[in-house]
C-alpha cells in the first residue's frame, strides 16, 4: 500500500473524528500506553499554533495519520536537546489503523514529514518513542534518527530521537 496512492485530508481536520481513531487504534494495541493522549482541547490549541495533522483514507475508512509539532524552549529543554527551537520540528503521533499494518506506512509518513519539513526550512526533527516499540524504533533508524537519550515525561517513559534534516 503506498500513501500517495490514498486520499490525504491536512486542512479543517475534525478533531472528533481524529481522537476516535486514535481509540481505535489503542484499543487494539499490546500496549496502548506507548501513545500519547492529547486531549481535544490540546489539539485544537496546537493546530491553532502551527501543528499539523494529516490523516489518510482508502474510500471512507481511516487507514493512517500523521503530525507535527513546532518545537518550543520548553520542549527542547525538557528533550535535553541543545539546538535552536526555531529550526526543530516534533514528529508528533503517528497512527496506523490495525488493519493496515505491515504496509510499511509508518516508514512512508516519516519520508513525507521530512520532505514536507524540509521545504519549511527545518533543520532538524525530533521524535519521542516509548522505548519498547521496536517497530516505531526501527523505522526511525531506517530513517536517520540518532538516540539522544531517554527521559520521564507525564506520559511515562521515552527515548528522544533526532534527525538533520540539512543531511538530506
Amino acid at each position: 500500500m503506498k500513501l500517495n496512492e490514498l486520499t490525504c485530508i491536512n486542512e479543517n481536520i475534525n478533531i472528533d473524528e481524529y481522537i476516535t481513531f486514535r481509540e481505535l487504534v489503542k484499543e487494539n494495541m499490546e500496549n496502548p500506553e506507548w501513545l500519547g493522549d492529547f486531549s481535544k482541547e490540546d489539539l485544537i490549541e496546537l493546530l491553532n499554533n502551527n501543528s499539523k495533522i494529516w490523516i489518510y483514507y482508502l474510500n471512507n475508512e481511516t487507514v493512517c495519520s500523521m503530525m507535527i509539532i513546532p518545537a518550543s524552549e520548553k520542549s527542547l529543554l525538557k528533550f535535553e536537546i541543545d539546538l535552536d527551537y526555531k529550526e526543530v520540528i516534533d514528529y508528533g503521533p503517528m497512527f496506523v489503523n490495525p488493519k493496515y499494518v505491515g504496509n510499511k506506512l509508518q516508514y512512508q509518513m516519516l519520508e513525507k514529514l521530512d520532505n514536507y519539513c524540509i521545504n519549511l526550512g527545518y533543520k532538524y526533527a525530533a521524535v519521542t518513542v516509548h522505548p519498547d516499540n521496536n517497530y516505531s524504533i526501527n523505522n526511525l533508524l531506517k530513517d536517520n534518527f540518532i538516540y539522544k537519550n531517554t527521559k520521564t515525561f507525564k506520559r511515562g517513559i521515552r527515548n528522544i530521537y533526532l534527525k538533520n534534516l540539512k543531511n538530506i
